[in-house]
């Protein structure tokens, strides 16, 4: 297998020499990009493995960058680790709710980056995640290989963290998650952290699911659970 080839999406020039060197020398192909608009460039030409994506960059910011990629069908399931010196806990949990996969605050060691990265791309399906299992419940059908929702035959479009939130709760069908649970399983945050984040995205999934988004039920002062069969509205 080929190494992973890696875009670093990072303005310091200095920085970002540093940062193709060592992990060239862990093992990874690095293709450096100084802004937002020349990282989308660099996306229509090769399959990357994974981003490394700073937020302050000049024109377009590293949010907005995340955003158009988790848009675009070629790139939606692409990983994006935001390596940043903001981390205050509003920008963490926006990179999340925008769908990166890990946040990695500056300063950092090079060995943290490196486990970070192969953590990433081992859960990424590309990279080991031979799974061949398929959620189903009622019409939804989940293809955990192949990363696919289909309801009643058709396919659904979901962002990245909606697929996680919703895999996680067909995992445990019939079971109470609370929302603590469920920020620490899908999006790795410290479950201390207070936010309706969750909240934010079950919406968006239960729309996405139209009628079969009833069978997603709230919890109240808990979290939610996944019914196969309806009992009421949620």
């Amino acid at each position: 297998m080929p190494d992973p080839l890696l875009l670093v999406v990072e303005d310091d020039l200095d920085l970002a020499t540093l940062l193709e060197y060592n992990l060239s020398r862990a093992g990874y192909n690095c293709y450096l990009s100084g802004s937002a608009e020349e990282a989308l460039v660099q996306l229509s030409r090769k399959s990357f493995d994974l981003v490394l994506l700073d937020i302050m960059l000049p024109g377009m910011d590293g949010f907005e960058l995340c955003r158009q990629i988790r848009q675009h069908q070629l790139y939606k399931d692409l990983p994006i680790i935001m390596v940043t010196a903001k981390g205050d806990e509003i920008d963490r949990i926006l990179g999340f709710e925008l769908g990166v996969d890990d946040y990695v605050i500056k300063p950092f060691s090079t060995r943290e980056l490196n486990l970070r990265i192969r953590a990433v791309l081992k859960r990424d399906r590309r990279h080991g995640g031979k799974m061949q299992e398929i959620l189903k419940t009622g019409g939804l059908e989940v293809d955990l290989s192949r990363h696919i929702v289909m309801l009643d035959g058709k396919e659904l479009v979901l962002t990245l963290m909606e697929f996680k939130l919703l895999v996680a709760l067909l995992k445990r069908k019939g079971e109470a998650q609370s929302r603590e649970m469920l920020l620490s399983d899908v999006w790795d945050v410290d479950k201390s952290i207070n936010t309706r984040t969750i909240d934010t995205h079950i919406t968006r999934i239960r729309k996405k699911l139209g009628e079969t988004g009833r069978m997603i039920k709230t919890v109240r002062g808990l979290g939610y659970k996944l019914e196969e069969h309806e009992a009421g509205n949620a």
